[in-house]
């Protein structure tokens, strides 16, 4: 039985001072029992001050991005290596604002080219985090274009085998996948449950032909995409969705605790 999991990136947002108060008061607002494992991937410069406090909880500290190498002359990069160092258990690779595909564009079009992410790079990153024994959520979706043309199925699936090249089932056996239609990132839409569930379970029959079944039925599958405390439980209670990546919702203690609690 794979266990949900609730992931709140943060994306680029919150100082030390704001991250200990709001990490503080959702240490408060949710019940130590919750059935649901709970992990945040803050912004690099928080991310210690993150582990510090989650300590003494069942809480996990992640984060947004890795670089493949374990050292040299990369300025503004970091390792797995350092992730490993300050306690992170996941890191969001892929996601769809590295790779350029925005679904609120809040940066000039001309600087889009600056966000360069491929399947190829993903994939570097994978094996990087897992030969540091850090959990990848790896991000898959597709642009309203590619949906609205019927290439749903088709990018994701493209995304997953670039993005898993060279790599085994028992390798990627705790990994994460997060489903994120490119449309629904930062807009306020949301995918329709079902049809997130069906894409979700697409997913995995995809993850099934690339490992095998058995590796497929262990890695857990999210779905993330303007998920809020009001739609949340009607997302998770998908048989083919086993948790939530939560953007601009996570920052806020109380809509982040509705989303874990209706788990």
């Amino acid at each position: 039985m794979r266990k949900k999991l609730v992931v709140g990136n943060w994306k680029m947002n919150l100082t030390r001072s704001e991250a200990r108060a709001a990490i503080e008061s959702l240490l408060l607002l949710i019940e130590p029992t919750t059935d649901a494992e709970v992990a945040i991937c803050p912004t690099y410069l928080t991310i210690d001050t993150v582990a510090q406090l989650f300590r003494r909880s069942r809480f996990r500290v992640g984060a947004q991005d890795v670089f493949w190498g374990n050292a040299g002359a990369f300025t503004g990069n970091v390792s797995a290596a350092m992730l490993k160092d300050v306690e992170c258990h996941f890191c969001i690779v892929g996601h769809s604002e590295t790779r350029g595909r925005f679904g609120k564009l809040e940066v000039p079009e001309s600087t889009i080219p600056y966000f360069s992410e491929t399947d190829e790079t993903v994939n570097l990153k994978i094996k990087a985090l897992l030969y540091q024994s850090i959990h990848p959520i790896l991000c898959v979706g597709e642009t309203l274009a590619e949906r609205e043309a019927g290439n749903t199925d088709r990018v994701i699936q493209s995304q997953l085998k670039g993005a898993l090249e060279g790599i085994e089932g028992a390798e990627f056996w705790e990994g994460v996948v997060a489903y994120e239609p490119v449309w629904a990132i930062g807009t306020g839409k949301t995918c329709d449950s079902a049809e997130a569930s069906r894409v979700c379970g697409m997913i995995r029959a995809s993850l099934a032909e690339i490992f095998d079944e058995e590796t497929a039925e262990a890695i857990r599958v999210l779905y993330g995409g303007s998920v809020k405390g009001a739609n949340a439980q009607e997302l998770f209670s998908q048989p083919d969705i086993d948790g939530g990546l939560v953007g601009g919702a996570s920052l806020i203690a109380e809509e982040f605790s509705k989303i874990v609690r209706s788990v």
